[in-house]
């Protein structure tokens, strides 16, 4: 049973008038944010700062917010705690190593098998899980989000207003819906809507976006470099994509928004020349991730078992490590659970902490209904790493399975206190109090939930049907104080 309704999709609106605004970056905003009545109008704070002259970094960060909300809500997420969990600690290990000056970064995993990834204004990472199949090792997936980092910290979406403004061209808005279609939907619409917002003013934004495009791979290498990987992975990443280029019909996702050619590549190799030689260590988990993502998009699990198994007796180390991960997962997946159990023993024998293998474990017992065996193996180690949300979150999962669904909602209480912006989790957790038969913090969570896609006219009815079934004081009171927070995020935009 399911205690949410389906939520309609919400289509980039027409664009306003570019002169009833004061700054081309909020048009940018606002193309990509639900449609509002006729008569409201942009609630500006105060503009200017000493690094754009346009924008400031406060500005960029709450438009990048109202942002991630709409994309969430448009487009299809990944809901894989590891797999994200992964982006996120690669990018902060890349982000103190970079420019960035402002790490409050959010990241979306885009559920789609294209090559792509993105930056938006106020820290906003996106990655299609289709990077993974296409990056050889963890370089070349890093040297991606490296370059994007360099977006942010370079500024470089309000860099592009203040160049629309000289040039008169009220196209930003354009660009940056048109940048998020393809970012997140890929195919024609997103070629379509980047070739028509394109069309005005085309040559002189060709020619910035360039330049913005080499300042990022100059950072980006340095990024990379700083952070312990090998500089050259850039250019192979390039070269990847430049082999799909050739041979594909379809143009990668990733080279609509940012055009590459030969002296790209060349560029990227003489930069990594000028830097000292790296000898970096390869990362399982990337490899472990990359087994995730493939099985995820497999259309024959049967055939991509095989294939790893052909592959196993040519493999050694971590490689061969991963394969055999990959081969579990498969099983699991396949609902062969003894099989599975027996393939991933060795992988726990020697690294029995290792999160992805326990994971795996928990995951056989749990699918297998052995849920004891499930919450006993979760528990162990979430002893070890308190609060971990990959952990915490199969963990409730499991619980909810085995009936125990008030105990699965109080794990995902307390999880909500580390991870408030989750909407994942908070669907989730609407999900098992409905279960659990908590009505009134069924309607909580789903206000929290249309929070964080965007959806404030959801979220304040759910908050209202809450506060109409409370009687106690305090939770009458923080119901209030969401309500207001509603308001105010409205009134920040719009009056």
């Amino acid at each position: 049973m399911t205690f949410f309704e389906p939520i309609p999709p919400v289509r980039f609106r027409s664009l306003p008038n570019p002169g009833r605004l004061c700054a081309g970056f909020m048009l940018a905003i606002l193309s990509c944010l639900p449609a509002t009545p006729a008569a409201a109008q942009v609630n500006l704070p105060v503009l200017g700062d000493s690094v754009s002259g346009t924008i400031s970094t406060q500005q960029e960060y709450e438009f990048g917010r109202e942002l991630l909300r709409q994309i969430r809500r448009e487009t299809p997420m990944l809901n894989d705690p590891l797999i994200m969990e992964y982006i996120v600690s690669l990018t902060f290990k890349l982000a103190v190593n970079s420019e960035l000056k402002d790490n409050r970064l959010e990241f979306v995993l885009i559920d789609s098998e294209i090559l792509n990834a993105f930056a938006a204004p106020g820290g906003i990472v996106g990655v299609n899980a289709g990077l993974f199949l296409h990056a050889d090792n963890e370089g070349q997936f890093a040297s991606v989000l490296s370059h994007e980092l360099a977006h942010i910290s370079q500024r470089h979406y309000a860099r592009s207003v203040q160049q629309q403004q000289r040039n008169a061209l009220p196209s930003v808005a354009g660009l940056l819906a048109s940048l998020i279609i393809a970012s997140t939907v890929g195919g024609d619409a997103g070629q379509a809507a980047l070739m028509t917002t394109q069309a005005v003013g085309q040559e002189n934004q060709l020619r910035y976006s360039r330049s913005n495009e080499q300042e990022a791979d100059r950072i980006g290498i340095r990024t990379l470099y700083n952070a312990g990987f090998d500089p050259y992975d850039m250019a192979g990443m390039f070269e990847q994509m430049m082999r799909m280029k050739s041979f594909s019909r379809r143009l990668p996702e990733f080279l609509s928004t940012h055009p590459l050619d030969e002296n790209r590549i060349a560029d990227s190799k003489n930069r990594a020349n000028t830097l000292p030689d790296v000898s970096y260590i390869q990362n399982i988990e990337f490899l472990l991730m990359k087994q995730r993502v493939t099985m995820h998009y497999a259309n024959d699990r049967d055939a991509e078992i095989q294939s790893l198994r052909r592959a196993l007796p040519q493999l050694n180390g971590i490689d061969a490590d991963a394969a055999t991960y990959g081969i579990a997962l498969g099983q699991m997946e396949n609902g062969q659970f003894a099989e599975a159990t027996q393939t991933l023993e060795p992988l726990l024998q020697k690294d029995p902490t290792r999160i992805t293998y326990v994971m795996l474990q928990a995951d056989i017992a749990r699918k297998a209904r052995q849920y004891e065996r499930a919450l006993s193996i979760l528990r162990d180690n979430l002893g070890i790493n308190p609060n971990n949300h990959p952990l915490t979150m199969v963990y409730a999962l499991t619980l909810e399975e085995s009936g125990r669904h008030g105990e699965a909602a109080d794990v995902l209480e307390r999880q909500s206190l580390v991870r408030p912006n989750d909407p994942e989790l908070w669907f989730q957790l609407a999900e098992i109090q409905g279960q659990a038969g908590n009505i009134s913090k069924v309607h909580q969570a789903r206000g929290e939930y249309f929070i964080t896609v965007g959806d404030f006219t959801r979220a304040r009815n759910q908050f209202n049907l809450a506060l109409d079934l409370e009687r106690d004081r305090l939770i009458r009171a923080k119901i209030q104080q969401r309500l207001d927070y509603i308001r105010d995020l409205q009134n920040r935009y719009y009056r």
